[in-house]
Formats: structure tokens, C-alpha cells, sequence
């Protein structure tokens, strides 16, 4: 049956089964784990109060909750100081932090290369970027099975590449995109790099002093915490060559009217009232995930995964896009629309996401208008993809 041990620890999923939902979309948010819900409810109903800058109890005790997410994210990443984390309000947020701070640091006709998969928030910001700068965005094209084709990638990073950017898993194609080759291969030139790690932070730890990266993003809302914060890590050097973005607040030193000087990292970049309810409430959630059996959780997620790549492949007219890793299948039914497909589930309680999914060169590449998109996170369990795959027989036989 593929029971979930840990899907009581989710009131959101039992109170959507209770309604006869079904929720299939944990790539596009998650639901939080009870522990969560308690640190949120304990911050304001003990008191709230602004971080860093009140000598009073509430302060101080808010103060020491805030930074001490900010050690539980530097930990959950293996960032060489706490100091290397900046919070942000998500992965977009934090993407564009970093393409106006470094603005100054490109010259005409300097490249930025990123990858044909990326979601809009790692295409945007450098596309809006180059067009301010009269830089060139370089797109490294993918293989056949959904990954960054280095081949192709090594006569495309070359001594123009000042930064690369990509996604390190598809939030379409769910495969594991090659990003230690590709950072090495930036790294040769000399080039700053950039990993979108919205998708893959939920599905493992991973290393930052090991990975080599000189910045890695992730959100809180994908990875079982509360929306409307983000984690940018950088490395103490690439950080230093920031340029403050937003200003205001605990970011400022000394300002006179006509002057001012401001922190550095990570104070620095964040300007006004951070979201304090929900970085403290990260910190509960990685302190929840860090112990759980990491082994178990990914064993019942590639259980999961199997079942449902399975299930897909043994339906008439279904195509797979790419061929993905881990918790998640996009798919289109030949001579369906997704939309309607979507439509119907949903009206059987199947909540699966349908459309472009935040990619549309990705999806016009394919010749494609949208796909549905099933994810799973680590409180679905096998009568999940039962009820899912009994919905999709019949609203298949219903469009057909």
C-alpha cells in the first residue's frame, strides 16, 4: 500500500482527505507539518515583536528565535557561517536580488548563460538583466531525457561567461540537471554561478561547500515551511561583491541626509521588516525534517515514484516529458487538452497542477501548450495514486 509514516504529522492533507481531496501538487507548495503550525501560533500569541533593533524581552526573544533559523538553515545546508544566509521572501525574491545587486559587475557583451528548462523566476530576472546591460543570454539546450547537454554546454561556457544560472532539478521534467559539471565548467572561466534549488532542496541535503556554488536559492513554502520566505546562500567572497538592492531599516550603519553607509551580508540585504513569523517557523520545519530518516524518506518517495511512472506508462496515449528522477511526472494525453484533462480530476478531488508551469520556452520548445503535472511529497502514500489513477481512467474514458 506504500503507507506514509509521517502523514499524520499533516493536519492540511488530513483535513483535505476528510473534503475527499486528493493533493498531488506538493512541486508547487507544500503542506506543513504540525510544528509549523505551533511556531507560527507561538511567536504571535507569546508576543511579537521587530528583530534586532529592540532592547525589550519580546525583541530579544524574537531576535535570538530569527538567527537561530538562520543557524539551522547555514546547518541544513553545511554553509561555511551563518553569516552566508540572507533571508528573503522566496526563491524569486531572492533570484532578483542577485540580478540587480550584480549589475554593476557586467559590461556590454559579457554573457549569461542559463538552460532551456529554467523556470521563469532563474529566466527573468537575467533575461531583464541583459536587456538593461546589452548583455547576450546564452541557452544551453537539453538531451533527450531532459538534461542540460554538456557537450553542447562546453563550446557554450566560454571566456565571455560571466555567470551561469540553472536549475539544479526540473519543476517539469524532474530529472537532476549535471550541475557539478556545469559549475566546473563555469568556474574554468572564471564565471559567478547560480543554483535554482526551489525543486531540489526538498528531496535531500545538500552540500555547499562541497557543491562549489557561489549562490544557491531555495523556499521555505516548497520545502514543508511557511510561504513568503526564502533562502539565499552565498559564498563569503561572491556576497562581497553584492551591491546593497533595496534600502531602509536594520540594512543602514550611519545616514544623514545626503549620505549613507550600510551592512554588509547578510543584515545587509535585508532591508524593512523581514518575515519573522515565517523564518522562525523555517527553523521549525528544518529541525522537523532533520529528524526524520533520511534513507526512509527517500526509499518511500522512490517507491512512490515507481508507482506512478508505472501506473502512467501502462495507460494508452499518455507521453512522459523527459525522464524524470524523483517525486514528480509531467505528462500529455494524445488528442487531449491538459486543461480539460485537469478539469475533470479536479472535479473527482484530484488536485494536480495543469499548464505552462512556469516555463513556457520550455513548453514551446516542446511544441507544447501545457501538461499535467503530478508531484508527491512525503505524506502522500499508495491509496493516493490509487484514487488518482481511478480518476484518470475515467476522465479519460469520459474525453475520449
Amino acid at each position: 500500500m506504500l503507507d506514509s509514516p509521517w502523514r499524520a504529522d499533516f493536519p492540511g492533507i488530513l483535513a483535505l482527505a476528510g473534503e475527499g481531496q486528493t493533493y498531488l501538487d506538493s512541486a508547487a507548495t507544500a503542506q506543513k507539518p504540525q510544528v509549523v503550525l505551533d511556531a507560527l501560533l507561538g511567536y504571535y500569541s507569546g508576543g511579537a515583536a521587530n528583530v534586532h533593533r529592540a532592547q525589550h524581552l519580546p525583541g530579544e526573544r524574537a531576535t535570538r528565535a530569527f538567527e537561530a533559523s538562520r543557524l539551522a538553515a547555514a546547518h541544513w545546508l553545511n554553509a561555511a557561517s551563518s553569516d552566508e544566509i540572507i533571508f528573503t521572501r522566496g526563491s524569486t525574491e531572492s533570484l532578483n536580488l542577485l540580478a540587480y545587486s550584480l549589475e554593476e559587475t557586467f559590461s556590454a557583451g559579457d554573457e549569461i548563460v542559463i538552460s532551456a528548462l529554467e523556470h521563469h523566476a532563474n529566466l527573468l530576472p537575467w533575461q531583464q538583466l541583459a536587456r538593461r546591460k546589452a548583455l547576450k543570454l546564452v541557452v544551453l539546450p537539453l538531451d533527450p531525457l531532459g538534461a542540460v547537454d554538456l557537450h553542447q554546454a562546453a563550446t557554450l561556457i566560454g571566456p565571455r561567461t560571466r555567470l551561469l544560472a540553472v536549475s539544479q532539478l526540473s519543476n517539469v521534467l524532474g530529472r537532476w540537471q549535471p550541475v557539478r559539471e556545469l559549475l566546473a565548467l563555469a568556474r574554468a572561466h572564471g564565471a559567478l554561478t547560480v543554483i535554482d534549488g526551489a525543486q531540489g532542496a526538498v528531496h535531500g541535503r545538500h552540500d555547499m561547500q562541497a557543491m562549489g556554488c557561489d549562490f544557491y536559492v531555495c523556499s521555505s513554502h516548497k520545502l514543508y515551511g511557511p510561504d513568503g520566505v526564502g533562502v539565499l546562500y552565498g559564498r563569503r567572497a561572491a556576497l562581497a561583491q553584492l551591491r546593497h538592492w533595496q534600502f531602509g531599516g536594520e540594512m543602514v550603519q550611519q545616514a544623514d541626509y545626503h549620505s549613507a553607509s550600510f551592512r554588509p551580508a547578510p543584515l545587509g540585504f535585508e532591508a524593512g521588516t523581514p518575515p519573522i513569523a515565517g523564518v522562525i517557523a523555517l527553523g521549525a520545519t528544518l529541525d522537523y525534517l532533520g529528524g526524520l530518516d533520511a534513507a526512509a524518506v527517500s526509499g518511500h518517495e522512490a517507491a512512490l515514484h515507481l508507482k506512478l511512472l508505472a501506473g502512467l506508462a501502462a495507460r494508452d496515449g499518455i507521453q512522459l516529458l523527459g525522464t524524470p528522477h524523483v517525486a514528480l511526472a509531467s505528462f500529455t494525453v494524445d488528442g487531449l487538452h491538459s486543461s480539460d484533462l485537469a478539469h475533470l480530476l479536479s472535479e473527482q478531488g484530484i488536485a494536480v497542477r495543469a499548464g505552462h508551469h512556469c516555463a513556457m520556452p520550455l513548453m514551446n520548445s516542446l511544441g507544447l501548450s501545457g501538461a499535467i503535472r503530478v508531484s508527491l511529497g512525503l505524506y502522500n502514500d499508495g491509496a493516493d495514486l490509487e484514487r488518482f489513477f481511478s480518476a484518470l481512467d475515467k476522465s479519460l474514458e469520459l474525453l475520449r
